[in-house]
């Protein structure tokens, strides 16, 4: 087992280093230039790009900046005065992950019921339903799904906020307008994995021993079948809290999501590369904690 977790920890350090190139590389072809839209002088626009180091050659901007990272200093902003990428980070990221794991949280609860319930009632209404709400979560957009919760729950039915991040019944619409194309994979997989699972002889060979229903699911349908899901949890990790950009816009939330989009816009190197390489960071970590976790379920990944 050390051997595996050593093994995803040199393969995610690895991911890191690739991901921060690229985008340092990707941030520096962008079209235009940081300052070039300010009213500036040239002395002064010549006094900032030697603040920012812009006067250097591109690779040692690279190296200087992969120094400072190791020291967890992600630089300031070109646009918010006297703001560093880190303060930014750490007043707006509680928000986004807050909310990516409210959301995290519900969709894999509600995913998980839907699919048991959709396999051990094959063909009858409730499987229907199950199969209509996934196929409605991965056809229709999560800004869609947050907009008409917006129109019925809050507008026209009054039960609900529909903007900003106050208090708890701030979080309900938002996490489930996230959540919703989540729930609908997670529960299609666990389906399609329950009734994988019905056909296997182990599941026979329990029935006919007398074992109970109820732990005959619990115990073997269940538990085995759960197995893909967790696979599934790294990249839903990803899609989900990088989802938030957009909910984070429709709802007002003053999370990661509008700090991002409009470092984009604005040029702001330092806010763009902080960012991206903090989102990566997390995602990676949380990946890899998703292949340990999975080795520890199954033995046979850490033999293999």
């Amino acid at each position: 087992m050390f051997k595996y977790i050593l093994k995803r920890l040199l393969i995610s350090a690895l991911t890191i280093l690739v991901l921060i190139t690229v985008v340092f590389i990707l941030v520096r072809l962008m079209p235009g230039e940081p300052f070039a839209s300010d009213k500036l002088t040239p002395e002064i626009r010549a006094n900032l790009e030697k603040y920012y180091g812009f006067d250097k050659p591109l690779t040692v901007q690279f190296l200087t900046y992969i120094g400072n990272l190791f020291k967890g200093d992600f630089g300031y902003s070109m646009k918010y005065v006297n703001q560093s990428v880190n303060s930014i980070i750490a007043s707006s990221f509680p928000y986004s992950f807050d909310l990516g794991m409210r959301a995290l949280a519900l969709s894999i609860s509600f995913g998980l019921v839907f699919g048991i319930i959709a396999a051990l009632n094959r063909g009858n209404s409730l499987d229907y339903i199950s199969i209509i709400i996934a196929i409605i979560g991965t056809s229709v957009p999560d800004f869609i799904i947050g907009g008409l919760l917006q129109y019925f729950f809050g507008i026209q039915w009054g039960l609900l906020p529909v903007a900003q991040y106050k208090g708890l019944e701030y979080t309900i619409l938002p996490s489930i307008a996230l959540g919703f194309y989540t729930i609908a994979m997670v529960s299609r997989m666990m389906r399609a994995s329950m009734l994988d699972i019905v056909q296997q002889d182990y599941i026979k060979t329990a029935k006919s021993k007398g074992i109970s229903k109820f732990r005959v699911t619990y115990k073997h349908q269940i538990r085995n079948a759960i197995m893909p899901v967790v696979t599934l949890l790294g990249p839903t990790v990803a899609s989900v809290l990088t989802g938030t950009f957009v909910i984070e816009s429709i709802f007002a939330i003053p999370g990661m999501g509008k700090y991002y989009v409009q470092s984009v816009q604005n040029l702001d190197y330092t806010l763009i590369l902080g960012m991206t390489v903090f989102y990566g960071v997390f995602l990676i970590l949380a990946n890899m904690v998703v292949d340990i976790l999975y080795g520890v379920i199954d033995p046979r990944i850490r033999v293999s």
